[in-house]
């Protein structure tokens, strides 16, 4: 109880009465800024749904936009005079845009079903609404405040009549002090007239001890009282602090969802998107580009250098490779079981008979190479055909 009452005192010694009066929690009816919490709350998490429900919003456009750049840009990528590792790292920003969309779209939907949800079910279970409006929690904490309150407010109101009638004899006094100091051996003044004035400023005098003493009483018994209003009003006080507490306890875990959700630095995902784009970046090999070029449009490609050709009766003439092959087929044999090889490049067969692959595909090479820089090479499903010696390498 001391320790309440010392800190009651400090507040009437750090504060203005009007201050105290006014702002003060131990005055009457300041307690409904706490009751007004429960209110707050309740809107706290409509505006909390709210905001969040718009940033879901602006993930789901930014994934939408992101599809769009996408796949405005594919076919402008797919047709760019680039090639080679250069072309693959151009495509690769691209596809990083349709995984990194899929991304913020699953942001949308986690904002909106998992982590609005969760607040919508927390502020249906915690917050009881009442038939005419408020909820039941308030109301509950308005009605103990109020019954604690209400004899520390009677007592109040005692003293305040008490110290306006002390006040008030206290003037009268003070008119009657200085009306008698005033007549004193005023010659003007006769000495039944002073006699009178002086009876006054006793009767003022007396008036005022009588009143004085009223008052003290009247302020003894609202300090006697003093703590056990204090540890009622804190009891309840100290509820509306634990509720408010667990209310703080679950906003802290529903904002540490939402930033789960809308971190993108810690999403493995995310991190696999961006390391992927990084390596393909990385691997860019301006050799390699340079060497499938020259390949591929250069001095390294396959060609049909003159030669002489045998005339074969009543077949058709086929030039260049097609001739390569008749040759191939008289002059070389056909390997046993064949010879594995990976293609480093892509390509496209220009005729019937040519087989084509993409970089990185394995088959066998059924023939060696011709002197026009031609194998003869089967896949998997059977399919033969002539390609380029220099487009592959052994396994």
């Amino acid at each position: 109880m001391k320790h309440k009452e010392n800190r009651m005192s400090t507040l009437s010694a750090d504060s203005s009465p009007e201050d105290a009066s006014n702002r003060s929690f131990w005055m009457p009816g300041n307690y409904q800024r706490t009751v007004k919490r429960t209110e707050d709350a309740f809107q706290a998490c409509n505006d909390i749904v709210a905001c969040f429900q718009e940033r879901a919003r602006v993930e789901r456009q930014y994934a939408q936009q992101l599809s769009e750049w996408s796949n405005k840009w594919k076919p402008v990528v797919d047709s760019t005079p680039l090639y080679g590792s250069l072309l693959k790292a151009w495509q690769c920003f691209l596809s990083s845009a349709d995984r990194l969309a899929s991304l913020h779209a699953s942001i949308c939907r986690s904002l909106v079903s998992e982590d609005g949800d969760k607040v919508r079910t927390w502020q249906k279970d915690t917050f009881h609404k009442k038939l005419f409006g408020g909820f039941k929690e308030s109301q509950d904490t308005e009605t103990g405040f109020a019954r604690a309150q209400k004899p520390w407010a009677k007592r109040l109101k005692k003293l305040d009549k008490a110290r306006r009638a002390y006040h008030k004899v206290s003037r009268k006094e003070h008119i009657a002090r200085e009306r008698d100091a005033h007549a004193q051996g005023n010659p003007d003044i006769s000495i039944d007239k002073q006699k009178k004035i002086q009876e006054e400023r006793e009767i003022a005098q007396q008036e005022a001890e009588k009143v004085r003493s009223r008052y003290e009483k009247v302020l003894e018994e609202v300090n006697r009282y003093a703590p056990r209003y204090m540890e009622e009003m804190e009891s309840i006080f100290d509820q509306s602090q634990e509720e408010e507490r667990k209310r703080i306890v679950f906003l802290k875990q529903a904002f540490l969802s939402i930033h789960t959700h809308l971190d993108i630095t810690n999403n493995e995902s995310a991190l696999a998107v961006y390391n992927e784009l990084h390596n393909t970046l990385m691997a860019i090999d301006e050799q390699e580009d340079l060497r499938w070029w020259k390949n591929t449009h250069g001095p390294g490609m396959p060609t049909d250098w003159p030669h002489f050709q045998d005339w074969i009766p009543d077949k058709k003439n086929k030039k260049g490779k097609k001739d390569v092959e008749k040759k191939g087929t008289l002059e070389k044999s056909a390997m046993i079981g064949g010879v594995r090889v990976r293609a480093l490049y892509d390509y496209v067969g220009q005729e019937t008979d040519e087989l084509s692959f993409k970089a990185g595909e394995e088959f066998l090479k059924v023939e060696d190479e011709d002197d026009q820089g031609w194998c003869r090479g089967m896949k998997d499903g059977g399919w033969e055909g002539l390609y380029p010696a220099n487009y592959v390498e052994v396994v």
